[in-house]
């Protein structure tokens, strides 16, 4: 099993990088989350990977935090969640993101992953509720976050924002706010940033 690569980054067509590590060009796919995190061409980087093996190819994927390629592997587990699938998903959220999507059961904030319908989002929860709480993995607070936050969540995205905008924005909302005082205190700060 390949555990971790660490070599020059020759080439990155996302999703795919290939690093070389002592003359060894490894074709590495990796989530977009750690495809902006790489380093530019010819710098060295390290990656956390996984190893897939199957009969007409080995697939190698990476990843940029141990915690990625925990809940990765918790994904391919699944029934009926591929590599592809498991990629994109981690794409589309970040470790916390998707945490606290499943501890709150929020299935629409997974359908806006690319390639995740309504019942895949709903049997995806379903799945890593006991998963992810067994993983040991470590995230910050954003799982235990309250209904508020998932209101605060909600009305940005439904106000146009996307998923790590309005995802930053309530990370800096006070976590004292009430549900009108934090999407106020979200919009200023998006605007800020605009």
């Amino acid at each position: 099993m390949i555990g971790r690569l660490t070599g020059i980054l020759l080439e990155k067509h996302p999703p795919q990088v290939v690093l070389d590590v002592q003359g060894v060009g490894y074709e590495v796919d990796v989530p977009m989350s750690t495809f902006y995190d790489l380093p530019t061409i010819g710098s060295q980087a390290s990656l956390y990977t996984h190893l897939m093996i199957r009969e007409d190819m080995h697939l190698l994927f990476g990843f940029a935090s141990e915690s990625e390629r925990q809940v990765f592997r918790q994904l391919v587990k699944i029934s009926g969640i591929g590599a592809r699938t498991a990629l994109s998903l981690l794409s589309g959220l970040s470790v916390p993101d998707l945490y606290q999507a499943v501890a709150v059961q929020d299935s629409m904030r997974l359908t806006k992953v690319p390639g995740i319908g309504k019942k895949t989002a709903e049997r995806l929860l379903l799945e890593l509720r006991d998963k992810l709480s067994s993983a040991k993995i470590d995230v910050d607070d954003a799982v235990t976050s309250s209904t508020n936050n998932k209101d605060i969540l909600n009305a940005l995205l439904s106000l146009g924002y996307n998923d790590r905008e309005a995802s930053w924005a309530i990370k800096q909302v006070s976590t004292d706010a009430t549900l009108v005082d934090g999407i106020r205190q979200a919009l200023h700060l998006l605007s800020k940033e605009k």
